[in-house]
């Protein structure tokens, strides 16, 4: 067994215990009832259910693209550093959120809420079996350690589905095991319920994992995600002694190579600190357990994973990549000067004959985010550029890189029938992540040698990175340093916020950077400004303060019956 089994019959997931009038009350056929489902077995099999939502995915494959856990419709298509990508048609409400003018019908804000509620109601639902089964409603009861630890494990997971939820959504109705089954208003901030969660599961849960299960959250997972939701409420001391906690538990960054982070035979490495599991091929559900929610974002053409085309990155953040003459990140905003030479807007001979600048300095990382034409892309072979993608003209002349896999792994690390659903893990969060949270926390608290510590350590693994050739030449100037000093606050804020997108580009992070940074209007306005040169759908568009979050979906305001409110401005 790789991970957690994620496989779960219907009985034992979907709500069997809301249902209150008498004439619902037959035995249901099929599903195992309350009563069946208070055992030791049941209740461990509800947690592992779960668990099953983090992949975002039920009831089949596909549709489940805005719940997907790498959040890069969410997180990165909406903000400067990725396109929806493929063909404008393709996914027209997908072309909404990019351009910030969804409406409160759009699928993937309903996939999201829907997706998200169901884990926390599976999450309820083993929180109430097990204290059925410890009031002695049941077979024999879980002794008081593991009790804890399945109160702490259901507890973490249902703040973290609350925490995408008030991210995209900001106002959330907060449902417990004792609130299921009714209408909740969604009128207070949830932050504090989130935080109570978490605080359970850092006091309780074990520093170590069962044997191979290495999906199991853990009291470093737990405190690495408390310590984000408090940076999220600039929380800097609290989130700081959490963060700096799982650092010092952890071996060195340096020693932990950067590009680990998206191999699907190096997952759960020592950077781990809380995956989302995925499995196909042997799980027997042909491919419900794989990386679903990034189906989409692979390739087009003749490659060898070729499905369909959507999440390019951004010329913006290709240009971002630049570095100085020294080796550091152009900090200033000059890194759109001259901007990169790709080949898009080229046409015949300048097409054909295209080549790429192996003398632009740049920062190595950007070969494990963005394939760009005349470069080798995993072992795939040289990125042909146009042949590789959907609508050049509608996503620009990239792809993404992170969320695929090597070719020779095609055979053993797709879904049977499709070469499109992986098995690849998606973090959620990873060390070189808690370093930059930690280094934040650090800058505002006035430790800006601390932070210059925490920076430098991130930008030392980068610089480790093999560098790519072509034909044994380096594919670019490669350069990463290591920074002097942080002179002041504000260098040194700029420092740690450049150096997230760098390190954790289109890893679903940098939207809800912008807005807790409260930079998002100033930021995207900007690069809309510059990315609309490119790109005619781009031009002209302007960020309000609703802009900072999305519409609740109006199916669940009509169902509520008025309970839940729409987000203002919406």
């Amino acid at each position: 067994m790789k991970h957690i089994k994620y496989i779960l019959l219907s009985f034992l997931i979907f709500s069997t215990f809301s249902c209150k009038k008498e004439f619902l009350n037959l035995q249901p056929q099929g599903e195992l009832t309350e009563a069946q489902l208070t055992t030791q077995d049941g209740v461990e099999g509800l947690l592992v259910g779960a668990y099953g939502l983090l992949n975002g995915n039920v009831n089949g494959t596909y549709g489940n693209y805005g719940a997907a856990p790498s959040q890069w419709l969410f997180g990165e298509v909406a903000s400067d550093n990725a396109h929806k990508g493929s063909s404008v048609g393709d996914q027209p409400p997908m072309n909404a959120i990019e351009q910030h003018s969804p409406t409160s019908t759009n699928d993937n804000l309903s996939n999201l809420w829907d997706r998200c509620f169901e884990g926390i109601q599976r999450c309820n639902n083993t929180l109430k079996i097990l204290a059925n089964l410890q009031a002695g409603n049941g077979s024999a009861k879980f002794d008081d350690a593991r009790t804890k630890e399945i109160q702490g494990e259901a507890r973490l997971l249902r703040a973290h589905y609350y925490f995408f939820l008030v991210r995209v959504f900001k106002l959330v109705p907060y449902v417990t095991e004792a609130t299921s089954g009714t209408f909740v208003p969604n009128d207070k901030d949830i932050y504090p319920n989130i935080v109570t969660d978490l605080q359970f599961a850092v006091a309780n849960l074990s520093t170590t994992k069962p044997k191979n299960q290495k999906g199991r959250v853990d009291k470093y997972a737990a405190q690495a995600y408390l310590g984000k939701v408090f940076l999220y409420q600039k929380k800097y001391t609290e989130a700081y002694d959490l963060l700096n906690a799982v650092i010092l538990a952890k071996a060195d960054l340096t020693t932990m190579p950067y590009a680990d982070n998206f191999d699907i035979t190096k997952e759960d490495g020592p950077e781990t600190i809380m995956s989302v599991q995925h499995s196909v091929g042997t799980d027997g559900t042909g491919g419900d357990n794989g990386n679903v929610g990034d189906i989409l974002n692979f390739p087009y053409g003749n490659t060898p994973i070729n499905c369909c085309g959507f999440f390019q990155p951004s010329i913006d953040l290709a240009n971002s990549f630049k570095v100085d003459l020294a080796g550091l990140p152009l900090l200033d905003g000059s890194y759109r000067t001259n901007p990169y030479k790709s080949d898009f807007g080229l046409t015949g001979a300048a097409k054909d004959n295209y080549v790429v600048d192996k003398t632009l300095p740049l920062d190595p990382r950007i070969e494990s985010t963005i394939g760009r034409r005349g470069v080798p892309y995993r072992d795939w072979g040289i990125m042909a550029g146009d042949t590789w993608i959907r609508d050049a003209s509608n996503g620009g002349p990239f792809v993404a890189v992170k969320n695929t896999i090597e070719a020779a792994q095609v055979a053993s690390g797709t879904a049977p029938g499709t070469t499109n659903v992986t098995g690849l893990n998606v973090n959620l969060i990873r060390l070189g992540d808690v370093y930059l949270m930690a280094a934040e926390c650090a800058v505002e608290k006035g430790d800006l040698p601390r932070a210059l510590t925490l920076v430098n350590a991130v930008r030392a693994r980068a610089a480790k990175i093999t560098p790519q050739s072509i034909n044994g030449v380096p594919a670019a100037a490669y350069k990463v340093s290591q920074y002097v000093s942080f002179p002041n606050d504000t260098y040194a804020r700029n420092a740690v916020r450049f150096e997230r997108r760098l390190e954790l580009a289109m890893e679903g992070h940098r939207f809800f950077d912008l807005v807790r940074w409260g930079i998002a209007k100033q930021t995207l306005e900007s690069y809309f400004l510059f990315e609309g040169g490119y790109f005619d759908y781009l031009k002209g568009i302007s960020i309000e303060s609703r802009d900072e979050y999305f519409p609740l979906p109006q199916d669940q305001i009509d169902r509520s019956k008025g309970t839940l409110k729409q987000s203002p401005g919406y």
